[in-house]
């Protein structure tokens, strides 16, 4: 039982539920790679069935009102747990931990496994689309002004394998409330995806 709102999060607060729910979304994420790989018979498959669902029972013994949101502790550190990329809190995120490397570049080194298939063996092109925004997002955003996604357009150079792959990404060049990005995905043979953003600084973050 908690014993603190998670609405206003100290940095001691933060971190007591990152150890309490980052193990369970990785134990999550392992069960969506282990039910897409799964061979196993009927009655192993009804049983493993019957435990989920009594462990979702559990887990919906307290929920939020809404979604997770935008969160942020009392130092002012961003809690993004239910990012669909970097969610501490949502196992469909790979997740990718994005490294801030300068102000105008970002890398992340991550793994795709069985459940982001889409051709055989390979990524999902929706997937890494959504990957490439999500960096692109990031680094836009990297010199304190915040901006979203106006438009951005992708090119895939050739299939993405599932496994270890790496992503970067960009800032060209800034004008008036845009940033231009270019980024892109690669394996260890070369570039498999680029893409290329116009991220917006939104009116009510103009001042």
């Amino acid at each position: 039982m908690l014993d603190f709102s998670t609405d206003t999060l100290s940095p001691e607060e933060a971190e007591r539920l990152r150890s309490v729910f980052e193990p369970l979304t990785q134990s999550v994420r392992e069960l969506m790679d282990a039910t897409v790989r799964s061979d196993a018979d009927a009655d192993s498959i009804t049983a493993a069935k019957a435990e989920i669902e009594s462990a979702t029972a559990r887990l919906r013994s307290k929920q939020l009102e809404k979604t997770w949101g935008l969160r942020f502790t009392t130092e002012g550190e961003w809690l993004p747990w239910a990012n669909a990329v970097v969610g501490l809190r949502n196992p469909v995120a790979p997740p990718l931990t994005v490294v801030l490397e300068a102000k105008d570049y970002v890398w992340s080194e991550f793994s795709l496994g069985a459940a982001y298939e889409g051709p055989p063996n390979h990524a999902h092109g929706g997937v890494c689309a959504m990957i490439l925004d999500h960096v692109l997002g990031e680094v836009s955003s990297n010199d304190g002004t915040t901006r979203f996604t106006g438009t951005i357009n992708v090119k895939y150079v050739r299939p993405t394998p599932l496994g270890k792959l790496r992503a970067e990404a960009r800032i060209v060049r800034t004008e008036g409330f845009k940033a231009y990005g270019v980024a892109h995905i690669a394996d260890d043979q070369g570039v498999t995806i680029e893409a290329e953003g116009i991220f917006i600084q939104p009116k009510w973050a103009r001042g």
